[in-house]
């Protein structure tokens, strides 16, 4: 598994290193996550920045938050740690301008888990990386997972521009949606159907479960006017229970909470619906949906477009748990433009 650059270090060795102050920009729960891993490994941060549009000198985890022109005029030249994410292709496309002047890396710290990629993580996981490369169909999809591993490993943006490429061509040329009986896991608030329905070619019926009651009603409502089309206000997990979601969950809920809203939890083999096309964007569960879904894949075979990077370990986790569990299946790997590696998912037919 040469993927690296001999030489190349990994992120936070690369940080811990460099002669020049790191700042972070960026704030909230990834620099949190960020700031968490400095401390871990040892990192010290000199400051951070936020977009002139959103900097306002406020306090943040004891720094005063600065522009880009002031840490410019402290330090001159210096390293920014990225810890926010968007797929809004005008921030994306500043973030890469400022990676233009500065020397920017974008230190993975996981959505979901505190599992990071370190030197230890590939010499405990290299067995595992490699049986999951090779278990990929395309090599499209062999060229995604080295860059995935090598964004991961490096933090470098570069990385990210090598892999993307668009939905349409997943839609067209893999998943080829017909008639299908969808079953859309994460349904936030419709975005997802709306996207079933743009790309498909006919369907039969559309079942669009959401764990976030404030989403679940907006989803609703979205629905109203979509034939055949229901909403179920439910988690999906590996067995039927109960679980606990933060009353701010937003997209990402965070899980577990046990002060916050108590809600069903079901699985894939127990909702009645007998789905050819599952789409899977569950905040980290999506190893327990797969456990709880053993019965659909292997009788049913339908098709999936499966979330891969809420965890670090997901990306190739989750291709031998599948493969597992159903080894009929062509498993691909994509990534789709995002800001830092999200928006990286499996689809298997």
């Amino acid at each position: 598994m040469e993927w690296i650059r001999r030489g190349d270090p990994n992120v936070w060795d690369a940080l811990k290193n460099t002669p020049k102050p790191i700042v972070l920009y960026g704030m909230g729960n990834g620099a949190d996550k960020v700031l968490d891993a400095f401390k871990k490994y040892g990192i010290k941060a000199a400051g951070v920045m936020a977009s002139d549009d959103f900097c306002r000198y406020q306090e943040y985890r004891g720094f005063t938050v600065k522009k880009q022109s002031d840490f410019e005029k402290e330090y001159g030249d210096f390293v920014i740690a990225l810890c926010f994410g968007s797929s809004l292709p005008d921030v994306m496309g500043h973030i890469y301008e400022v990676a233009d002047q500065h020397t920017v890396l974008a230190p993975n710290v996981p959505v979901v888990g505190d599992v990071l990629m370190d030197d230890g993580f590939v010499e405990r996981y290299r067995g595992d990386i490699e049986s999951a490369y090779d278990l990929l169909a395309d090599e499209r999809s062999r060229k995604v997972f080295q860059n995935a591993f090598r964004f991961y490993y490096t933090g470098r943006l570069e990385y990210l521009k090598a892999m993307e490429s668009e939905k349409d061509e997943v839609f067209r040329n893999i998943l080829k949606l017909h008639d299908e009986r969808y079953l859309d896991l994460g349904a936030y608030r419709g975005d997802t159907v709306d996207e079933f329905l743009r790309y498909s070619d006919g369907y039969q019926r559309i079942t669009a479960v959401e764990p976030n009651p404030k989403n679940y009603k907006k989803l609703s409502e979205h629905l109203k006017d979509i034939k055949s089309a229901v909403a179920v206000n439910a988690g999906i997990g590996e067995k039927v229970g109960t679980m606990f979601i933060s009353k701010k969950a937003g997209r990402m809920p965070t899980l577990n909470d046990t002060n916050g809203i108590e809600i069903p939890v079901t699985t894939v083999d127990e909702i009645d619906c007998s789905p050819t096309y599952i789409k899977i964007d569950i905040e980290g569960m999506e190893s327990a949906m797969l456990r709880g879904a053993q019965r659909t894949l292997r009788e049913l075979k339908p098709k999936l477009n499966l979330a891969a990077y809420h965890r670090t370990e997901d990306f190739f986790e989750l291709i031998l748990q599948l493969h597992e569990i159903a080894s009929e299946y062509k498993i691909y790997l994509r990534k789709h433009p995002y800001i830092p590696c999200w928006d990286l998912n499996i689809y298997a037919i």
